[in-house]
């Protein structure tokens, strides 16, 4: 059975609490806006693509349970809820795209000659539609993905570096950077798949080597500090993210340097890197794991959510659902 983070069953919505992984497999009810907000916030769901969708779902589900005195109530509790889950992950760019497309879609049904209840239901089915068309984009990015890199290794079997979680867990299945991970195995072609620990949250060592051992891909899990030393020791035949980096590393070893998204993920609006917004996460993420502390009281914390790429260091391209954007 394949590995479901996200669970939409009669307007229902149901998300795998990845907090409690990889010791404990246990589902969680979001019935509404307030509790979608704080399940993205918290990290119990995480990735870009499946905070878009837990967070439109969460509206979903609140609507199916309300009631609206007319079309005007309803229009303005759609565009106030969709703003405020904007603000749990503010650096998650798919949930201000998602927003700002249900927005619109949502303003032309009120200009439409429906009814409230077909202005409800309508809104419901376009956030149901996004669950099956994430995982068609991710199954076309790994296809893409596991082409090229199969081409460049000329046959042979490879193995694959990849680094945070890209998964199932990241997105409504399959996953992205860690689908072309699945698209190479599922092809027989796949040596070994290694995976970091990913600190300070450890969604590499937690949450990918979760859905290794699920999927029974073979995998091996390493300390984020050892990744030069096993480029140098094994042959690396490509690196696979979803928008971390490696790639200095990756630059300096001669290893082609993939970066594995839909294009949902592709904020156009942004000339250039620094201008994404990078979220500050809480100091406890570093200090703490499990609730146990392994950091010295007192010491001052910095922990942002993410860091940015230069461009030049992607050396094998950009793998969409559109196909792979070459360096050129």
């Amino acid at each position: 059975m394949a590995l479901e983070a996200i669970k939409w069953n009669e307007n229902k919505l149901y998300i795998l609490d990845q907090l409690r992984l990889p010791l404990e497999t246990e589902y969680i009810t979001v019935n509404n806006v307030k509790e979608g907000w704080q399940v993205i916030n918290k990290m119990q769901v995480r990735g870009a693509p499946a905070i878009a969708i837990v967070g439109c779902l969460s509206l979903a589900t609140e609507l199916s349970q309300a009631s609206f005195k007319d079309k005007h109530e309803l229009l303005e509790t759609i565009c106030e809820k969709l703003q405020y889950l904007v603000t749990a992950r503010p650096t998650a760019v798919n949930m201000k795209k998602a927003a700002e497309e249900l927005t619109s879609f949502t303003k032309n049904l009120y200009n439409d000659k429906v009814s409230v209840t077909e202005m409800v239901d309508s809104v419901i089915s376009w956030c149901q539609k996004m669950l099956n068309y994430d995982v068609s984009t991710n199954k076309k990015i790994g296809d893409f993905g596991a082409d090229s890199i199969l081409k460049s290794a000329g046959g042979k079997n490879v193995k694959i570096l990849t680094h945070c979680n890209t998964g199932s867990l990241a997105t409504a299945g399959y996953g992205t950077a860690l689908g072309v991970v699945r698209s190479i195995h599922a092809r027989g072609c796949l040596d070994q798949a290694y995976c970091t620990e990913t600190r300070p949250y450890n969604q590499g060592a937690r949450l990918t080597a979760y859905e290794l051992v699920y999927d029974k891909i073979p995998g091996t899990l390493i300390c984020d500090s050892m990744v030069a030393a096993l480029i140098n020791s094994h042959k690396i035949d490509a690196i696979v993210v979803g928008a971390d980096r490696l790639a200095v590393i990756a630059k300096h070893h001669n290893v082609p340097f993939y970066v594995c998204a839909p294009t949902s993920s592709i904020d156009l609006n942004l000339a250039v890197g620094k201008d994404i917004p990078i979220e500050e996460r809480p100091h406890n993420e570093m200090t703490d794991i499990a609730g146990i502390k392994i950091a010295s009281p007192g010491i001052s914390c910095w922990n942002p959510a993410f860091d940015v790429t230069p461009a030049e260091l992607i050396t094998g391209g950009i793998v969409t659902e559109l196909g792979i954007f070459k360096p050129a």
